[in-house]
């Protein structure tokens, strides 16, 4: 069996852990910060419970959809969420972790997949789009502070 390849993110938010597990769990919330800049997103599908189906349809600024499907496989509410991204590409197991610190929430993302030549070569880019995902939360978890 060989092994997987492993992206791994993190980030210290300033927010508490149930805000920050909720702007992923509210698909209200997470429709507006999803991908990498220059997206939109609807979410047609959205079944927050081990083995519901998760759809997020993403758009690009030039308009061109990408419609991902995905499976929950854990989710311990507020401390992990689990799930198998299967289409449209590059299927990967997504694990993100909450983690409350001194000044905030340690947000993880590990994802795994087979070590194919293609996901070698998406590596750094999907390293990166979950940089930008991680600054559009961190906008989003201030803008809903700014709410409160």
């Amino acid at each position: 069996m060989s092994e997987k390849l492993e992206i791994l993110n993190t980030r210290l938010l300033a927010a508490s852990r149930r805000a920050v597990f909720d702007a992923f769990a509210e698909p209200d919330q997470l429709k507006h910060w999803w991908g990498p800049h220059g997206f939109t997103n609807t979410v047609p599908e959205f079944d927050f419970r081990p083995g519901g189906k998760w759809r997020i349809v993403m758009t690009a600024s030039n308009g061109t959809d990408f419609d991902n499907h995905a499976t929950f496989e854990e989710i311990v509410v507020p401390e992990r969420i689990s799930y198998v991204h299967h289409l449209p590409m590059h299927v990967f197991t997504m694990t993100m972790t909450f983690d409350e610190e001194a000044d905030g929430t340690r947000l993880t993302w590990r994802m795994l997949f087979e070590p194919t030549e293609e996901n070698l070569q998406l590596e750094k880019f999907l390293a990166a789009a979950n940089e930008q995902n991680f600054d559009r939360l961190e906008d989003h978890l201030q803008n809903q502070t700014g709410k409160a």
